[in-house]
C-alpha cells in the first residue's frame, strides 16, 4: 500500500489463472531500451513526451531483492508473512492471506492513481516524482497499485510485496528504488459481528455525515471493530519484530485511499520512527471493484526501513551491494535470527608474555556511486583509527 512514503517467487493463489498469467516474474535480461521504444518483460511500450525512465532505473527491474534467499529484505518479508499467516487462519486452520511477490512493476496511470482516488492535480502524480514509461503507464510508485485488481478477482485477504519506484535524491536513507509490503483485509457482516439471532441490529453501512472518526457510509460499530482488528494486528507485528517491550504510538494521518488513517511509530534509541501507514479503505474503492457487501482495512510498509532499524544497517544503498562482507552476515535459514550489521574480525592474538590481545579487522571501503581514490580512503581510515583509540582506549599499529 502506498501508505508509507509505502515465499518466494510464485503466486500463492493458484485458483486464479489470470493472476498467474498477469503477475509473472520479470528477469533483468528482458528489459531493453531504444530511441523510440522500451521493452519490459517482453512487452514494448512507445515513448512519448512523458517518458522519463532512465537505463539506470530500468537496470533495477527484475532484481527482486525481497525474494533473494539470504538477503536481509527477504528475511524481513518472510517474518512479516509468517506473522500474518499465524495470526489469521480459516476454520480449517489454514492461512487466510494469499501472498503475491512477483508482480510486473509496470502499471497504468489508472492503477497507480485513479483506482486509489488520488486527485488529478495531486502532487504525487508529477513527472518529477515518478518514472513514466509513457503518458499511460509508469513504474509503480506503491504496491497499492494492485489493490483494486485483486479485489475484482474476489480476494479478501492478500499481501503484495514488490519493488517500487520514485524519483528521489540518493543518500543514506533515500534511493529511487525500494520495496514495499502491503496487506489488505476485507470483512463481511458476519466476520465483523459474528452470529446473532437478530442480525437486523448489526449493520456495516448507514448514511451519516462524514467525520474524522468514520466515512459517511460506515456504521460506527463496524468501524470500531475494524480499527481494533487493524491496530491489534500491527502493534503485534511491531512487538513481534522489535521486542515485546518496544514503545509504540498511533498518529492520525491522511491518505486519499483510507479514512480514518493512522501511522504507527516506534521508539528506537530514544527517537520516534514512523514504520508504516494504515487505515480503513475508502468504500468507494471497494464499490468500484464491485465489492458492495464488505468493509476493510489496509496497511503498507517499506521493507528497507524495517530492515535498517532491525539490523542496524546504516545506508539504504547497501541493500543493492554485492559485497560478500555485507551479504554473508545474513546467510542463515531461520529469518528470526538476530543479527547486527558489523565489520569483520578476521584474526585475534594474545601475546603469551604481555597478555595483550590484538584484533585484526577487515574494512572494505566503497563509495555507493563512484570509485574511491587511495587518498580518500587514507583520510577515512585515519579518522577511524583516531576514533577507535579515543573511544576504546586501544593502540593502533
Amino acid at each position: 500500500m502506498g501508505l508509507q512514503r509505502f515465499t518466494s517467487g510464485t503466486v500463492r493463489y493458484q485458483s486464479h489463472w489470470n493472476a498467474i498469467q498477469l503477475f509473472r516474474r520479470i528477469s533483468t535480461s528482458t528489459v531493453t531500451c531504444s530511441d523510440n521504444k522500451i521493452n519490459i518483460g517482453g512487452k514494448e511500450y512507445e515513448k512519448d513526451h512523458m517518458t522519463n525512465i532512465t537505463p539506470r532505473i530500468l537496470s533495477h527491474i527484475g532484481w527482486n531483492l525481497h525474494s533473494r534467499k539470504y538477503h536481509p529484505l527477504c528475511h524481513i518479508r518472510q517474518r512479516i508473512v509468517n506473522y500474518m499467516y499465524d495470526r489469521f487462519l480459516n476454520p480449517r486452520g489454514n492461512p487466510l492471506f494469499s501472498v503475491f511477490d512477483s508482480i510486473n512493476p509496470v502499471v497504468t496511470v489508472d492503477q497507480n492513481f485513479d483506482s486509489l482516488l488520488i486527485p488529478k492535480d495531486h502532487i504525487s502524480r508529477k513527472k518529477s516524482d515518478n518514472y513514466y514509461v509513457n503518458q499511460n503507464t509508469l513504474l509503480r510508485a506503491h504496491t497499492s497499485a494492485h489493490q483494486t485488481e485483486f479485489m475484482k478477482m474476489g480476494l479478501d485477504n492478500f499481501i503484495v510485496v514488490g519493488d517500487v519506484y520514485r524519483r528521489d535524491e540518493i543518500d543514506s536513507s533515500h534511493y529511487p528504488v525500494f520495496h514495499q509490503l502491503e496487506g489488505v483485509r476485507l470483512c463481511t457482516e458476519k466476520e465483523v459481528y459474528g452470529n446473532h439471532q437478530d442480525m437486523k441490529k448489526y449493520k456495516l453501512f448507514e448514511n451519516v455525515e462524514r467525520t474524522a472518526e468514520r466515512q459517511g457510509v460506515h456504521h460506527i460499530e463496524a468501524v470500531m471493530y475494524l480499527e481494533k482488528d487493524l491496530k491489534n494486528c500491527l502493534a503485534g507485528l511491531a512487538t513481534h519484530l522489535f521486542g515485546k517491550d518496544v514503545e509504540y504510538r498511533w498518529v492520525d494521518a491522511y491518505f486519499p485511499f483510507t479514512h480514518p488513517s493512522w501511522e504507527l511509530e516506534v521508539k528506537i534509541e530514544d527517537a520516534w520512527i514512523e514504520l508504516l501507514g494504515c487505515g480503513i479503505i475508502e468504500q468507494e474503492i471497494l464499490a468500484n471493484a464491485a465489492v458492495n457487501d464488505k468493509i476493510g482495512w489496509a496497511f503498507g510498509l517499506g521493507l528497507e526501513r524495517w530492515a535498517m532499524k532491525l539490523y542496524s544497517i546504516p545506508d539504504i544503498r547497501l541493500f543493492w551491494s554485492r559485497d560478500s562482507g555485507f551479504l554473508s552476515q545474513f546467510q542463515f535459514e531461520d529469518p528470526t535470527t538476530s543479527v547486527t550489521y558489523k565489520v569483520s574480525l578476521i584474526d585475534s592474538f594474545t601475546h603469551p608474555k604481555t597478555k595483550r590481545t590484538s584484533h585484526c579487522y577487515r574494512i572494505v571501503y566503497r563509495h555507493m556511486e563512484r570509485p574511491l581514490s587511495q587518498k580518500e580512503v587514507n583520510v577515512i581510515h585515519k579518522k577511524i583509527e583516531e576514533l577507535a583509540a579515543e573511544r576504546f582506549k586501544v593502540t593502533i599499529r
